[in-house]
């Protein structure tokens, strides 16, 4: 046998071999979507069977037939999910988590630090997705978390005093965790999944980059642990005329062999086939809002989603990651192809700047996010295709949306010289910000992006504090960054001397008005 045909015989028998495996490994999962009537989250004779309800394996998607029953087909690592349609709900664990899928891992997730998915062995013959009915109207709000991020229980603690008390009883329809939901230490996600359970609203969550097992040698199993408390790491879900779409937007990949793994922002073709598969299915005359952790311009095969989303003509976007809150308004510039412009939220963190600073009367730090804005959360209103976003100061009135930062004193010879500024938490650059000092005249005030002032003077002398003590009592706060949401204007120079009433008024890129007042001492110019 010449050598040549050696080779093409251990090719093809390779092949052949490859296939074979790959023909194991490929089953198909049958089951129904059914109405649990009695509420025991099994599917038993008599209870009413849902058509048309959709279902996915993480790649394709189908519809339930007339009688609520589907076929997929499934690998012996992926997770079958039920996409709760408007005007149901699925089950809840006892943490208020949605339980919405099936996780078909035969062998189990590879052994890590932190324990992933137990074996589930052979494919049920049936795998049925319960839902319940409920009331969803049109006009609905949601709380988003930008990366909570707690180390250990103690900062749990901060999260539990600092905005889930505070929440006990809201009004809303359901919340979402952004992505660093924890800070590397995995085990963390169970006492946060009890605390922010106490809120009393269904909870989802997005993969951050700090929610990894990082020491899984590739993207594929990067996210077991994730997956045995939350379930996919992609997904979606409707509520009232909205269609929530939750992306995994972190690639986990390891350069070399004894390497340290990294992360970038990516989607991969996979989950891309799935959005796709997904809004083909989502009218057109339905909200979409996608939520991620790594912000949607960070992400480096976004162009293939912007082609998904840009003719739509109602979608916006959330995430976290950046520990800054900014409206972001994604153009040409960036390659997006759409006839407007498409609205990106970078959400304030719960964490602000990672429980950093000086702590407060309670011990929590007062970890003031880089921009200068008070870490805490948003709320997310929802009109039909209409939709507003409310920014959260942890612990504070929902009244504080704005710091003045301006001297305590100031000669009249220096008015000139002299800048007031003011940090609009939630502005844009399509706020409108003005400023009246005493009874003087309305002044316009010009957005700049730069470091807020005020957060500069607090670094500065948090820093002089920590400089010769050791043990340092608490962490530095983060350095200021420029700001997207910070004014600022000269102080009238024919203010008399006196006490005065700096006042700010804004108007957002909603109509929606707010206002703030600081006092200023101005003083004789020396002669």
């Amino acid at each position: 046998m010449s050598s040549c045909l050696r080779i093409c015989l251990v090719l093809l028998f390779g092949l052949s071999g490859f296939l074979i495996q790959a023909a194991a490994r490929a089953e198909t999962a049958r089951g129904v979507v059914f109405h649990d009537a009695n509420g025991n989250g099994r599917f038993e004779a008599g209870e009413p069977t849902l058509p048309n309800m959709r279902v996915s394996n993480g790649r394709e998607i189908v519809k339930t037939n007339a009688d609520g029953r589907y076929e997929l087909e499934v690998d012996d690592d992926d997770i079958l999910f039920v996409i709760k349609p408007s005007g149901w709900r699925t089950p809840l664990d006892d943490n208020h988590l949605p339980r919405f899928y099936y996780v078909h891992k035969p062998a189990g997730s590879p052994s890590s630090k932190f324990p992933g998915v137990a074996p589930t062995g052979p494919l049920p013959k049936s795998i049925n997705f319960a839902l319940y009915p409920q009331r969803e109207p049109e006009q609905f709000r949601a709380v988003l978390f930008g990366d909570p991020q707690p180390r250990d229980q103690k900062e749990v603690d901060y999260i539990a005093h600092d905005v889930v008390e505070e929440l006990i009883g809201v009004d809303a329809s359901f919340g979402v965790t952004l992505g660093d939901i924890v800070f590397d230490d995995l085990r963390v996600f169970e006492p946060l999944n009890k605390t922010i359970a106490l809120i009393g609203i269904p909870w989802y969550n997005v993969l951050g980059n700090h929610d990894v097992n990082q020491d899984a040698r590739d993207d594929a199993n990067s996210d077991e642990t994730f997956e045995r408390i939350y379930g996919p790491s992609y997904y979606s879900f409707d509520y009232g005329q909205v269609h929530c779409l939750v992306l995994d937007d972190v690639e986990w990949h390891v350069p070399a062999e004894g390497k340290r793994g990294t992360y970038r922002g990516g989607l991969g073709a996979e989950q891309l086939e799935f959005v796709r598969n997904d809004l083909e299915l989502t009218p057109e005359n339905q909200l979409v809002m996608l939520l991620m952790h790594i912000p949607l311009v960070n992400v480096h095969d976004r162009q293939e989603l912007y082609r998904l989303i840009e003719k739509r003509p109602f979608c916006i976007s959330v995430s976290g990651h950046t520990h800054h809150h900014e409206h972001r308004f994604i153009t040409k510039a960036d390659g997006w192809q759409g006839p407007e412009p498409h609205h990106h939220i970078i959400n304030v963190t719960v964490s602000g700047s990672w429980w950093s600073g000086m702590p407060d009367e309670r011990g929590i730090p007062h970890t003031t996010m880089a921009d200068g804005a008070p870490n805490g959360y948003s709320i997310i209103s929802f009109d039909g295709t209409k939709y507003q976003l409310d920014f959260k100061a942890a612990g504070r009135s929902a009244d504080y949306q704005m710091q003045i930062v301006a001297p305590e004193r100031v000669t009249q010879d220096a008015l000139a010289d002299t800048f007031a500024h003011v940090n609009i938490f939630n502005g844009s650059q399509r706020s409108k910000v003005e400023m009246q000092v005493g009874d003087g005249a309305w002044v316009k005030m010009n957005r700049v992006v730069e470091a807020d002032p005020g957060l500069k003077a607090v670094h500065e002398a948090e820093q002089r504090l920590l400089a010769d003590q050791s043990p340092k009592p608490f962490t530095l706060i983060k350095a200021p960054k420029g700001s997207t949401h910070l004014w600022k204007a000269k102080l009238p120079d024919a203010t008399p001397a006196g006490t005065h009433l700096i006042r700010v008024r804004t108007t957002d890129m909603n109509g929606r008005t707010y206002a703030a007042t600081r006092v200023l001492r101005v003083a004789a110019a020396a002669h």
